[in-house]
């Protein structure tokens, strides 16, 4: 993982996560407006409009340059198309931060939210020196669930019909994993 402040990039093997421009309206869109990412992310809306997409990006650089939240467009780090989303919360207060991520389900089953989560991982944990970090999904959501267990995150409970998503109350099952816990686990990391 190579992180570039003057260029607000990350770099791993295969991807660049970069912050999301205007131009990357459309693609958003194209990926977002999808039944299948949406019944898997807790705020995104459906049917997914190109102004969702664009007032979703507007707040993005305001929220990296005071170290609020970092939201990442996963993308091919030859080619630049557009494969998803990566984002970390700064929660100051308690010197953590939650990742959450989405991938456009053209690109499901290539590893390319396990290779964005590292990379993002290395972020928090190197970069901002973040205590803690810790991620969630739909119960109902085993495919995210795998990756977040495939970083190494130790799970931490389940809020029990913690939401509502169609009129269902869904359970979340949170993991978590902390700084000390990053820097021992080279199995994750030899890769990067």
């Amino acid at each position: 993982m190579k992180f570039d402040a003057i260029c607000n990039t990350i770099t791993s093997e295969r991807l660049l996560l970069i912050l999301f421009q205007p131009s990357d309206t459309a693609a958003v869109t194209h990926l977002c407006n999808n039944y299948n990412i949406y019944k898997n992310t807790l705020y995104l809306p459906f049917p997914y409009s190109e102004e969702d997409a664009l007032a979703w990006i507007a707040n993005h650089l305001d929220n990296y340059n005071t170290d609020k939240s970092y939201e990442f467009a996963i993308t091919d780090r030859r080619t630049g198309e557009l494969y998803g989303a990566i984002a970390l919360t700064n929660n100051h207060h308690f010197n953590h931060g939650e990742m959450a991520f989405w991938i456009g389900e053209q690109y499901w089953g290539n590893g390319y939210a396990t290779e964005a989560s590292k990379a993002m991982l290395t972020f928090a944990f190197t970069v901002k020196q973040l205590h803690k970090v810790f991620a969630r999904h739909f119960h109902t959501n085993q495919a995210s669930g795998k990756v977040i267990q495939n970083l190494g995150m130790t799970k931490e409970g389940v809020l029990r019909e913690h939401v509502q998503k169609e009129n269902q109350y869904l359970d979340l099952v949170y993991y978590g994993m902390l700084q000390h816990e990053f820097t021992g686990n080279c199995k994750v990391w030899r890769n990067l």
